[in-house]
This record gives C-alpha cells, structure tokens and sequence, in this order.
C-alpha cells in the first residue's frame, strides 16, 4: 500500500505542497480515537502484501535497528491508515512493517545527526531497501524531503502513545508473544531428545525446545516449536500441516 517516493517525484511533492499554501486546504474526516491495547490485537495478526506475508514483531524499550527512511504526503492525506486512523502528513507518524502499532520510535538520520519522534499507526514502505516510512513533518524534522530518502537509525522509546520515562518497568514491552506449538509428546526422554533434534530450527525462526510435566505420578516430555509472536502466526504454521496432531500452547 504504502511505497518510498523517488527522488525524481519529490520535486513534484513539493510544488503540491506550495500549491495547498496551508493545511486547511484538506478538510480531515474527525479521527476516531482507538484504544491502544486494541489496535495492538487488531494489527499483530500476520499478513501479506504482493506474495510476501510479514510477521509483526514484539520489540522491547531500548531496542534499535538501521536501514533507509522514506516519506510520504499528499497522495495519502486524509487516507485510511492500516490502524484505522486517518493520515495527516502534518503529524509526526510514520508507517513499519512489522513494529506494533503505536510504538514511539526516536528516528535519527544518520546523513545529519538531526532526529524526530514518531508514532506508528501505519503499515509499510513495502519495498525491500526501506525500514520506515515517515509522514512529512516528521521527513522535515530530520531534513529528507529533498532527498525523498535517506539512512537512519530507530530506537524504540516506549508504547501506547508514551515514550519510556512515562512507562512503569512491567511495562516496558508489548505483552503479545509467547505462543508455541506443540509437535510431539513422549514418555521417554530420548524420543523427545530424537524429535528436538530434527526440529532444532524449524524455518530459521523457530526453536524446539522440550519441556517435563508430571502427568499421573510419572514424567512426560513434550516437544514445543518457540518463537511465535502471536496466536494467529502459530495457527499459520499449524494449518500447513507439516505436524500432525500439533497444537497452540501459551507459555507463562
């Protein structure tokens, strides 16, 4: 949905942007206001955009990533967003593949030491090179609109509107993980040893590990495949098939 704007269009951008002399000239629909928590459920669910399915992804206050920004204006003003909102490129938002929605991320060009912060409420740039998508007061912030891109680096700051000095220490990650599935279940340790070994990294993402219960007054071994980030990635999985009898389990 969403893509970079090349540096060939920007000057385009530009004469758009003089041309609407302010932002009054686009009248907003009024923004429904969304319950944080909600808009987590409702976007962490897997999806797929031109053949590519994309996971989103729990990340913790602190963490950083680097890649190439873009931005985006006026041919999305006063769109829908992927989070239900409506996009004014005068806010300082920004549309990710992958990070919860309404993470607040410090975004850093790295071409200039300048930097801004952001709230994401969207979902993109759908191009391989680009990390982040920026909204266009956020892109002037850090001096990209003429470029149209440029590299930068992320930290995540906090969630839920709030940057981390607001968080309290249980709250310094989204809760929306610890999903596994179990794929096999033994009386013998040495069967469920031979199944973790076979499955040690299933698709490059996802770990088995083997977990001991007591069950009727003697040890059973099951086999669970880690690394889920939400229930509907880990009913994905299972509906392919490739482990009869498999199951979700939510880890404590």
């Amino acid at each position: 949905m969403l893509f970079y704007i090349k540096t060939g269009a920007v000057f385009l951008t530009l004469i758009l942007l003089a041309g609407c002399g302010s932002k009054q000239e686009i009248v907003l629909p009024k923004k429904s206001e969304t319950k944080s928590r909600a808009v987590h459920k409702a976007t962490m669910r897997p999806y797929s955009v031109n053949g590519v399915k994309y996971y989103p992804t729990v990340v913790k206050v602190g963490e950083k990533f680097r890649g190439r920004a873009s931005w985006y204006g006026p041919n999305f003003h006063g769109k829908t967003t992927s989070s239900g909102e409506v996009y004014d490129m005068y806010d300082k938002t920004a549309a990710h593949k992958t990070l919860p929605m309404n993470t607040m991320v410090k975004v850093t060009n790295l071409s200039n030491g300048r930097s801004t912060i952001v709230r994401i409420n969207d979902r993109g740039p759908f191009v391989s090179n680009r990390i982040i998508d920026l909204s266009y007061a956020a892109a002037k912030d850090i001096g990209m609109v003429g470029t149209g891109t440029a590299p930068v680096e992320i930290e995540v700051l906090g969630f839920d509107n709030m940057v981390q000095k607001l968080y309290k220490p249980s709250q310094k990650e989204v809760v929306l993980k610890n999903y596994a599935v179990q794929i096999g279940s033994f009386r013998n340790y040495k069967g469920a040893e031979i199944t973790k070994s076979k499955n040690f990294l299933v698709d490059g993402r996802y770990k088995a590990v083997i977990r001991e219960f007591n069950y009727q007054g003697a040890p059973i071994y099951r086999v669970w495949l880690t690394g889920f980030q939400s229930e509907q990635e880990a009913r994905d999985f299972i509906d392919k098939g490739r482990f009869e009898g498999a199951f979700i389990i939510r880890e404590d």
